[in-house]
């Protein structure tokens, strides 16, 4: 099946916007900025898929994790442009895969219509590379380059510079964000493992009360004479 084909209706939302398709329950397009990061529920039953466009000779690289829900195990599809399926991950909490692209729409889905009653929160952040944005921003520079022989530090050394600055600050951006997403899903645990503890020790009272009820009664009814006195 192919991207194009599909009426498309774009919503937006926040930095990207929502593709709405028929069967399938929706899609997302995001700017053109180098990553972008996004946070859902997804229904029990329910499957959610959403695009890229990327260009050739690029560079796309996704990470997701699953939050929150029974199991955290997802299904994760990645198809190219011409509809061919480049990753399938079966009932995993997580993955990272980097494909080089073409010109085309990519597609990645997650797919929740294994369960029946749980939903599943789903974190996943896509990097892009080799978009063009840097060499244009580099074809704006040099058109100010002149004269800088006279210079000990020339134009180009500080956009090196701001470039090297730059991708050390997205990248601990990306690390921050991973980082939180582990944070959300830690505590998810833990709050989860909080009320299985709760409920369990509340069943456990429950036991021992009615334990000793009953070894209350039964010492009560050893000592009672039973016997009927005689007028």
């Amino acid at each position: 099946m192919g991207l194009l084909p599909w009426p498309r209706v774009l919503l937006p939302l926040g930095g990207f916007a929502l593709l709405l398709l028929p069967p399938p329950p929706g899609a997302a397009e995001f700017s053109p900025s180098l990553d972008s990061d996004f946070t859902f529920t997804l229904p029990a039953g329910r499957k959610e898929c959403f695009y890229q466009p990327m260009r050739k000779e690029a560079s796309l690289e996704l990470e997701y994790q699953v939050l929150d829900g029974a199991g955290l195990d997802i299904d994760f599809h990645l198809l190219s442009p011409k509809g061919e399926t480049l990753v399938f991950d079966e009932r995993k909490s997580d993955g990272v895969h980097t494909v080089e692209t073409e010109d085309g729409d990519y597609m990645f889905c997650f797919d929740n219509t294994f369960s029946t009653i749980s939903e599943k929160v789903i974190f996943f952040e896509l990097i892009l590379d080799n978009m063009g944005e840097d060499g244009q921003d580099q074809e704006d520079w040099k058109k100010y380059i002149t004269g800088t022989d006279l210079l000990d530090m020339k134009l180009e050394d500080i956009l090196e510079s701001i470039n090297s600055v730059k991708a050390r600050l997205s990248k601990s951006v990306q690390i921050q964000t991973l980082l939180r997403a582990f944070e959300a899903r830690d505590r998810n645990i833990q709050e989860s493992n909080f009320d299985r503890v709760n409920f369990w020790s509340m069943v456990n009272l429950g036991v021992m009360v009615v334990v000793s009820a009953v070894q209350v009664y039964m010492l009560k009814s050893l000592f009672e004479d039973k016997r009927k006195s005689r007028t």
